[in-house]
């Protein structure tokens, strides 16, 4: 039954077999086994595609209820002795990945020593429930959906540059002031984000401003942005944590300091028939307890 509503979910023999780690052929025959059981076809196969018939779709949404309370049900059973097995399917950006998320899916495997990770890194929009997505973290605002959100932080952005790009701008006397002066300067966007090349500032009295930008390069890609800035291809308005070891070390630079940058709220998701598993919970309590220490999300 889990087979079934994982091939359904994914739309793809091949992909819950690269889950399980197991031959196309072998889920191809759980999922005829248990059409076997049932006396019912579930699903009609093509060389290309996978499709539910009329009994399919009745059985997929009780089998996926079914599958999510068993889970939920062994998870209460784990919890009594204070275990937690099995595999856990994260997903993420790759750069928050890479530098924030890291470290903290590292000490939660080892204190809990019976959960298996599958971390998904992404720049680009990944479908939850097609991918078997238990929780993932997202950064930025919500578009409105059936997944389940937890805030658990907030992300800090600034204006950066490259230090040999300032030391240039400096001795041109074309340094950018305000933020409208970055119009006068080559700037990399980030295209993931609904705001792209619209930029919003704010003074500590309150009053704001939104500045549209242009220039020579545009990506979905958090690792370019941060190689384009050292490279000195322009400025960048990023989040803090993508550069701060940069900063610390004086290769890029802060600019605007005096305007305060709008920030980025910090969501895990997850669909709805996983919010409640035990791993989902415990991850997302141990996560959301490490970030409250972290300055660059909070």
């Amino acid at each position: 039954m889990q087979t079934f509503v994982r091939v359904v979910e994914s739309g793809s023999f091949s992909a819950v077999a690269r889950e399980q780690t197991s031959t196309q052929s072998a889920v191809s025959k759980q999922v005829a086994a248990l059409e076997k059981h049932l006396g019912v076809k579930l699903l009609t196969r093509t060389t290309r595609t996978l499709a539910l018939t009329d009994d399919g779709h009745r059985y997929f949404e009780d089998a996926r209820r079914l599958v999510a309370e068993m889970m939920e049900a062994e998870g209460r059973l784990r919890r009594g002795d204070q275990q937690l097995v099995g595999w856990l399917r994260l997903a993420s950006s790759v750069g928050f990945g890479v530098r924030v998320l890291r470290p903290h899916v590292h000490s939660f495997l080892a204190a809990h020593p019976g959960v298996k990770i599958d971390l998904k890194l992404n720049d680009g929009f990944i479908d939850l429930i097609e991918h078997g997505i238990d929780v993932a973290v997202r950064i930025g605002n919500l578009a409105d959906s059936t997944l389940v959100a937890r805030r658990i932080g907030r992300i800090r952005r600034a204006v950066v540059a490259s230090r040999t790009y300032v030391q240039a701008a400096m001795a041109d006397q074309t340094l950018p002031n305000i933020p409208e002066d970055l119009k006068q300067h080559p700037c990399i966007v980030y295209t993931e984000l609904r705001s792209r090349n619209l930029w919003d500032f704010s003074t500590p009295d309150g009053s704001s401003v939104s500045v549209r930008v242009e220039g020579p390069l545009q990506t979905n890609a958090s690792d370019i942005v941060r190689a384009a800035v050292l490279d000195g291809v322009g400025i960048a308005y990023s989040p803090t944590w993508l550069f701060q070891d940069l900063i610390d070390s004086g290769e890029v630079q802060v600019l605007l300091p005096g305007w305060q940058t709008s920030p980025l709220p910090l969501h895990l998701v997850s669909p709805p028939e996983r919010r409640h598993a035990a791993k989902v919970r415990a991850f997302s309590e141990h996560l959301a307890g490490a970030l409250v220490h972290c300055s660059m999300c909070n």
